[in-house]
């Protein structure tokens, strides 16, 4: 067995087409618990919630592996269910959890009067987008908590980049680079775009953790690995200190009447509405504009807001191109097994 060798096949959440095994290596999997779990500042006295689906890069690589590599403790739950999981946390001392945004969501909604949370320490987050709103309530809701937002897929043995501690991150950006590993923001051309919030392009990586290919799929890997970066479909930027910032999914950006609209910009004002719990932003087809930004909403239980509450709320927050023409009142958005809103659902 060599270190190149494929330790494992992860396939991809599927949530923008047909899913496809990611080929990681066993040196990669192993650097990137070391290094990631190093940077995140797991310990051997750590007590790991371990939650996410193991068969996902972020439940395998950065909790599992994270957790064996230091020795550390991991309290396994079977799948997501918000009581179960804060009764685990508070009768084995949990110092981390690891989850995705919708996963934090549930926690703010569980009732936790009873339950002694005060160990948690680390609340490590990835798979999607963390809107500040909810960040800032988790921290709020757990005291003694800091959340870190990171950045990964499966195609880069999850950890990309990461934001280290509460004195070095910055909230609402995905953090830095994790040691040996390179990050970029290139526009269609392939051409490294300068820091600013105003150079918007695909964000790409190269280093140890960039996968070997897509299984028995050379086409697919020929798109996304060119000239030895991996291309990973997530609109982005960077700022003068290095941090990175994800503004959307390639496919998921609106273009409306010739404007770009980046959903998860509208998806951070609907969160700071005091009661709207879920939102996910999409566009539909449309004559006229092209296409038209479309919200699906879900509620606090009992809310009088209504469709056109939710638009002025947006109107007076927002360029008048980027508000949504359309508000859907849902009870809950789909998601797929690990949690991720599934918004190809909502478009269809």
């Amino acid at each position: 067995m060599q270190a190149s060798d494929t330790a494992a096949l992860i396939y991809t959440s599927g949530t923008t087409g047909r899913p496809k095994g990611a080929e990681l290596t066993h040196v990669q999997l192993y650097m990137n618990c070391t290094v990631a779990g190093e940077q995140l500042g797991l310990r051997g006295d750590d007590v790991t919630m371990a939650v996410l689906p193991l068969f996902h890069v972020f439940g395998l690589s950065s909790v599992l592996n994270g957790a064996v590599r230091r020795g550390g403790t991991i309290v396994l739950v079977e799948r997501f269910e918000r009581d179960a999981v804060v009764a685990a946390m508070a009768r084995y001392r949990c110092t981390v959890f690891a989850g995705v945004p919708t996963m934090y969501q549930e926690l703010l909604a569980a009732d936790t009067s009873g339950a002694d949370l005060s160990a948690l320490r680390i609340g490590s987050c990835g798979g999607a987008p963390m809107p500040t709103e909810v960040m800032r309530e988790v921290e709020e809701a757990f005291p003694g908590i800091v959340v870190l937002e990171g950045y990964g897929l499966s195609e880069t043995a999850s950890g990309t980049t990461v934001n280290t501690s509460a004195e070095e991150r910055k909230v609402g950006s995905i953090g830095k680079p994790i040691w040996g590993v390179r990050v970029r923001v290139v526009d269609p051309e392939g051409r490294e775009l300068p820091p600013g919030r105003e150079n918007v392009g695909e964000i790409v990586v190269r280093g140890h953790n960039t996968m070997k290919g897509y299984w028995n799929r050379p086409e697919a890997t020929a798109e996304v690995l060119r000239d030895g970066w991996f291309h990973t479909g997530d609109l982005g930027h960077s700022d003068e200190d290095g941090y990175f910032y994800v503004v959307d999914r390639k496919k998921d950006l609106v273009v409306r009447g010739g404007y770009n609209v980046y959903p998860r910009e509208i998806e951070e004002v609907l969160y700071e509405h005091p009661e709207v719990t879920g939102a996910a932003v999409v566009g539909r087809p449309d004559e006229r504009m092209g296409e038209e930004v479309v919200a699906c909403i879900v509620l606090e239980p009992g809310s009088a807001a209504t469709e056109d509450d939710l638009v002025a709320f947006c109107k007076e927050r927002m360029a008048a191109y980027k508000y949504p023409r359309e508000i859907r009142l849902m009870s809950a958005l789909p998601t797929g097994p690990t949690g991720k809103i599934l918004k190809k659902e909502l478009r269809g």
